[in-house]
């Protein structure tokens, strides 16, 4: 038995009836940049998000780089982001000019720890990114706090997190701008490239079409330095059919999330994914931490199973960020789990044969 660890082609064929008549239309209409889908999912996804606004663009790095220039981040200027991340993440400063500033996680979540924040700013710090990684929320019941106190602001790097929330409130609605991936293995996946930036600011909105559309609101107009980093139609008509699914999607996520965890507890070395009370947690990634990772590993992509690893090089130990100077041992936490955790396949179509499958290769391996 092959278990990819996410099978987009399952997923297509659960709803290729909706999607295909979708693309059609838009291959028919020929309105294939910034065409009428593009405003119908903008004014959805915000109001799934529980946001004013939603501003459809290219991708979800790009999201990053328009959110920190539509609230004036630039060169010269510091924006804390967790290390235990993805490489987008500080990509999407640096784009705006930034120096990204990292902090090491907590050990329980793996998301940014709180309470190293404050170290980690100076003068020069404009803002605050917490990530709200594999599907489960930064606690900003602490970090907006500090923001507030600082004069900062906060954009949250929702990626991974679409549909997640503290509370009753959802990833993306709670910083100044919330920012969004929708790349195919996501739980709101396109096919292709998307992203999207979510807010609650009219004035954030507008700077943030201007900065997606090459400076402008109308052709041949250029009012700000811009870029091209449109939503194309044929994207927005996709995830207008996928994000009708996606409640749905995200519960079969957690039920899978909830048996991997009741069947590996008290499982000898492997450590399961930690949920804070009150979270809601979407499990864009069911992520564990086991010893000898590299060998289970091996094992389950030897018994078929397309297990991961997220993410196997820290940011701050990669070359495209060597000259911000950081070391080995910089960010122990991050280090430590960079060597520990798994990824195992999860998707809302995972059977329980599949389910039973990878448990057993996982025991063995880990034997």
């Amino acid at each position: 038995m092959k278990i990819p660890l996410v099978d987009l082609r399952a997923q297509y064929r659960a709803i290729a009836d909706e999607v295909n008549p979708a693309v059609s239309a838009v291959l028919n209409s020929a309105s294939f940049v910034l065409g009428e889908e593009v405003a119908r999912f903008e004014a959805d996804f915000a109001r799934f998000c529980g946001a004013s606004h939603a501003v459809g663009v290219a991708n979800g790095t790009d999201a990053i780089h328009l959110a920190c220039r539509a609230l004036d981040i630039g060169p010269g200027d510091e924006v804390i982001v967790p290390a235990n991340t993805f490489i987008a993440t500080l990509i999407g400063v640096r784009q705006a000019g930034a120096t990204p500033v990292l902090v090491d996680c907590n050990e329980g979540d793996f998301l940014i720890d709180p309470a190293l924040i404050p170290a980690a700013i100076t003068a020069r710090t404009k803002a605050i990114i917490p990530v709200h990684l594999y599907g489960q929320c930064a606690d900003m019941g602490a970090i907006l706090p500090i923001a507030r106190a600082h004069n900062l602001r906060v954009i949250e790097d929702a990626a991974q997190a679409h549909g997640a929330g503290l509370g009753e409130a959802r990833a993306g609605s709670m910083g100044d701008i919330g920012c969004f991936s929708f790349y195919p293995g996501k739980n709101l996946g396109a096919y292709g490239d998307a992203g999207a930036c979510v807010t609650q600011s009219a004035e954030l909105d507008r700077r943030l079409r201007l900065l997606r559309n090459w400076g402008g609101v109308k052709k041949y107009h250029h009012d700000v330095f811009g870029i091209n980093s449109r939503l194309d139609t044929l994207q927005a008509a996709v995830l207008l059919v996928k994000l009708r699914h996606l409640p749905e999607w995200n519960r079969s996520r957690q039920r899978i999330a909830g048996e991997y965890s009741a069947r590996l507890a008290g499982v000898k070395g492997v450590v399961t994914p930690s949920v804070k009370p009150g979270a809601s947690h979407v499990f864009h990634l069911y992520v564990i931490r086991v010893p000898r990772r590299d060998q289970v590993l091996a094992h389950l992509h030897s018994s078929g199973i397309g297990a991961g690893i997220h993410y196997p090089i820290p940011a701050h130990l990669s070359g495209a960020f060597s000259d911000l100077g950081h070391r080995p041992g910089d960010f122990p936490v991050t280090e430590r789990l960079s060597g520990e955790i798994l990824s195992l396949p999860i998707f809302p179509e995972l059977d329980a044969p599949m389910q039973d499958h990878v448990l057993a290769a996982l025991r063995t391996g880990l034997a």
